[in-house]
């Protein structure tokens, strides 16, 4: 790749981000726990539906897995890229940003594809009932978002993003220089009045 340094830098730093969302939603697919449910025939013909156990909580369970997996990548990334001392900068923190957006929207959509593709799609009103009673146990794939709002899927999206700048704007805080070091501690102009000579005694 040619060209600028800083473009270089900035390109390579979104695309491995993006890169990473893979990663981490095929880990959430593997870990996040599956929802357990069972289905049964009431006596006038309808059907209920009932979660086993503890697992109706899996519907928060799973999305907090993956907002916190985002949330260890944010800092980990923010933290990796103020490394990249000669390029710190507006230009990388909004490449940060846009790269954990990616990483979210690539991490939820593969983590939601290999679930369905693990466990299917259920659907209570047609899974076929056998047995007297009648009674059906399925397994329900883990959702990665906590609703289906348009309010909580932009959340879960944002939230890396604002972790990550979050990092950034502290680690930028707490430096001393305003170049925040990227340049040779020589080559800092130096801001000390120079000294008028003193006049000589005769």
């Amino acid at each position: 790749m040619t060209g600028n340094p800083r473009t270089r830098a900035v390109v390579i730093a979104g695309l491995g981000l993006a890169v990473t969302g893979a990663l981490i939603g095929a880990l959430w697919a593997w870990i996040a726990p599956p929802i357990h449910a069972i289905v049964a025939m009431t006596h006038s013909g309808g059907r209920v539906r009932d979660y086993l156990g503890t697992d109706s909580g899996h519907f928060f369970d799973a999305p907090c897995l993956m907002l916190g997996l985002l949330t260890v990548l944010a800092v980990v990334a923010a933290v990796l890229v103020w490394q990249w001392r000669e390029h710190r900068g507006p230009a990388m923190v909004v490449a940060l940003s846009a790269g954990m957006a990616a990483v979210a929207v690539v991490a939820s959509a593969v983590g939601a594809l290999l679930v369905r593709l693990s466990y299917g799609a259920v659907n209570f009103d047609t899974v076929p009932l056998s047995g007297k009673p009648s009674v059906a146990y399925v397994i329900q794939a883990p959702p990665v978002f906590f609703s289906d709002q348009p309010l909580q899927l932009v959340t879960t999206l944002v939230w890396p993003v604002a972790i990550a700048a979050l990092v950034c704007a502290m680690l930028a805080a707490a430096h001393t220089r305003d170049d925040l070091g990227g340049l040779p501690a020589g080559d800092q102009p130096s801001l000390a009045q120079p000294k008028e000579p003193e006049a000589s005694v005769s």
